[in-house]
């Protein structure tokens, strides 16, 4: 007790509120990371979360600050804001980003966890000190990067879905041609996950390479990764050569390849998205320790594991509703089209990663599911199913910013009194 009562109370509260915004991301967004395993068969649930567990984590943990600090700053001008109005502020971004993303995901809509912790940001700060402190300019710089992600990571997995059906499964032999291109496809999945660990540099291991060391060793494990697979395709057991089953057959080896780039996604998710539920704290306890406002606002350790184990917790007891929709219900998904949109996915968050841009998650691979799903026409997807979730992105800015004006005075009269 008395550990906890020397504690200053807006930071007890921060902490709390941090870990319940962390939760909610494993609860909804973890659905970009599992979603389209469980929907391919490639994972079982339980398996899903024992990936995330690992894979979440140590991306929220050891590459989880690049991000952090360009959801805090560049949102609002930091100088118009006293040490008070920061905290209530930021308390009030995380109490309203967290409800809101549990609300969704009661009635499984994945929406972005990004747009929720911004718009938040945004409405304390034109209540607080009116609309002027927003940088309105760099609130559009992200929300261009919303529209782009998705567009972007779209296309990646057309084409990579288009590839696959060309070069195997469109052939006569699909078994005989995963043989040959397999290896290729083992040497991107591995490739991507070296940029993943590499690329954004691992600075809490004292590991932070540039882009040239981060692409040489990526394109090394590539390489071993595509003797990985020619080894593990030549001895799998591909079973028989009866027509009936050959595609069952090579859907065998995109369950491999689906896995990798789960884990992969996972990672990249957790590095990217802990900023969501980091950035705030990181803003509070800078204002409690009488820190420089605008001075960037150091990440501990014991923030990126608050993120880390929120995420795999919200994951664990309510992360099933969101997969479903994105892994079930936006089209029918194989170990193939699912391997298509993670790695699409992948590649396109490590860019966004390494550029500092808070993109969502959610957005990014929705549209690679949307891309795999049009590259087998458009019939191929549930209208409804995305105009909902489409809806969903639209309200989550206002309803976020709404919520936030209603936190910041709740917080402001319970630490003012």
């Amino acid at each position: 007790m008395d550990f906890f009562s020397d504690i200053p109370l807006p930071l007890l509260i921060a902490a709390l509120l941090a870990f319940y915004m962390a939760w909610a991301i494993g609860a909804n967004d973890v659905a970009n990371a599992m979603g389209t395993s469980v929907g391919s068969g490639a994972l079982t649930i339980g398996g899903a979360i024992i990936v995330a567990a690992i894979f979440e984590f140590a991306g929220a943990f050891l590459a989880g600050g690049h991000v952090t600090d360009t959801v805090r700053k560049g949102m609002l001008d930091m100088s118009l804001l006293d040490r008070d109005q920061l905290i209530y502020g930021m308390l009030a971004s995380l109490a309203s980003a967290g409800t809101l993303l549990i609300g969704a995901t009661r009635f499984g809509l994945p929406i972005s966890t990004t747009h929720s912790i911004v718009g938040a940001i945004v409405g304390f700060g034109a209540v607080a000190i009116g609309i002027d402190a927003v940088n309105w300019p760099k609130v559009l710089q992200i929300a261009l990067s919303w529209i782009t992600s998705p567009l972007l990571a779209g296309v990646i997995a057309f084409g990579i879905f288009h590839l696959i059906r060309s070069t195997i499964l469109n052939e006569t032999d699909p078994v005989r041609q995963i043989r040959k291109y397999g290896p290729a496809f083992f040497f991107f999945v591995f490739f991507i996950i070296g940029l993943v660990t590499l690329f954004k540099g691992l600075k809490h291991i004292n590991l932070d390479l540039n882009l040239i060391q981060a692409l040489a060793g990526s394109t090394a494990l590539g390489f071993l990764g595509a003797g990985i697979g020619a080894f593990f395709i030549r001895r799998v057991q591909i079973g028989k050569t009866d027509p009936n089953h050959r595609f069952d057959q090579v859907e065998r080896i995109f369950v491999v390849l689906q896995i990798l780039t789960a884990c992969a996604i996972a990672f990249a998710h957790g590095s990217n998205d802990v900023a969501n539920a980091i950035g705030p704290l990181a803003a509070i306890v800078n204002a409690v320790e009488n820190v420089d406002l605008t001075a960037k606002a150091p990440v501990a350790p014991w923030m990126l594991a608050i993120g880390g184990l929120g995420i795999v917790i919200g994951l664990a007891t309510w992360g099933y509703r969101v997969m479903e929709t994105v892994g079930k219900k936006i089209t029918e998904l194989t170990p193939s089209r699912g391997f298509a949109a993670q790695l699409a996915a992948a590649s396109t968050i490590v860019l966004a990663s390494r550029l500092g841009i808070p993109i969502s998650t959610t957005h990014t691979l929705v549209g690679a599911v949307l891309g795999v799903g049009l590259a087998r026409g458009i019939t191929a997807l549930d209208l409804r199913v995305v105009g909902n979730i489409l809806a969903s992105w639209i309200a989550t800015l206002p309803i976020a910013a709404a919520l936030s004006v209603f936190f910041y005075f709740f917080f402001k009269g319970l630490l003012s009194a």
